[in-house]
């Protein structure tokens, strides 16, 4: 199952556009399932904020491999978790962690460069590729570049930089691209066109519609922490309105129904 799971996910890259939306619990996974999402990936600031963890690689892997194995062991799509850099500056210990996703049945992780040289989440990759050689298994492995998400260089420069680490990606051995915060057009359409991997989106205030991306080249667009970041605003709107009125308004989903995505 794990592999045929892997299969499936790689080929949703390579044509169309897959709408990627992010869980960050085993219920939340399993209502996007039920949605008709045809594969699920986990928002690695949504999980955190679920643990009790603050966003940015401070959560621990043992941990990360828990929630995951909840989450596989429930849903039938593909399951790909974002572990962000990988809890850890070794690269043996992210291949470790790796190996571990893929035996509860995860078959894609994003890997991310932040801040850090791009030479590090190379020798990242690399590693989770090694780990899993000879084992049977294999991960979907989302390069993740956060040139544009944390401004890495001057504006004039992104599309060149992200292309130069395209390179040592690939190279290394990555399946995916992931460019969180690229909303240009022309520039999106640059650098699908200079990759061989497929490249991946974040839902952005300011990105173009699907329809557009999908002829740009995109081949993943991810909600990201979108979804939860909403949830925990209604759920603060809500939790105010109770303890200020002693009130909730609005319709709950029903008690039945939620009960059926456990069942």
């Amino acid at each position: 199952m794990v592999q045929t799971n892997f299969h499936s996910f790689r080929a949703m890259h390579q044509t169309g556009l897959l709408r990627l939306p992010n869980a960050w619990d085993v219920g939340s996974a399993l209502l996007m399932e039920r949605l008709g999402a045809r594969a699920i990936a986990t928002t690695s600031a949504g999980v955190a904020w679920a643990a009790g963890y603050a966003d940015g690689n401070r959560m621990p892997a043992d941990l990360v491999v828990v929630i995951a194995d909840a989450i596989a062991r429930l849903v039938k799509v593909p399951l790909s978790v974002d572990i962000e850099g990988g809890y850890s500056a070794e690269p043996r210990d992210v291949g470790h962690l790796a190996v571990r996703l893929a035996e509860v049945g995860v078959v894609g992780v994003n890997l991310e460069d932040a801040s850090e040289p791009p030479e590090l989440l190379a020798r990242k990759i690399e590693a989770v590729k090694t780990a899993l050689a000879g084992t049977g298994l294999d991960v979907f492995v989302n390069a993740r570049t956060d040139v544009y998400l944390a401004g890495l260089v001057d504006p004039s420069r992104r599309v060149a930089e992200v292309l130069n680490r395209v390179k040592v990606y690939e190279e290394a051995g990555a399946d995916g691209l992931f460019v969180p915060a690229i909303l240009a057009l022309t520039e999106i359409r640059q650098v699908a066109q200079a990759s061989n991997l497929p490249l991946n989106v974040l839902s952005w205030d300011g990105l173009p519609a699907p329809e557009e991306l999908e002829a740009a080249g995109v081949r993943r667009l991810s909600a990201g922490s979108g979804i939860s970041a909403r949830v925990w605003t209604q759920a603060e709107t809500l939790a105010r309105q109770f303890l200020d009125v002693g009130e909730l308004t609005g319709t709950p989903k029903p008690y039945g129904d939620m009960q059926k995505l456990f069942i």
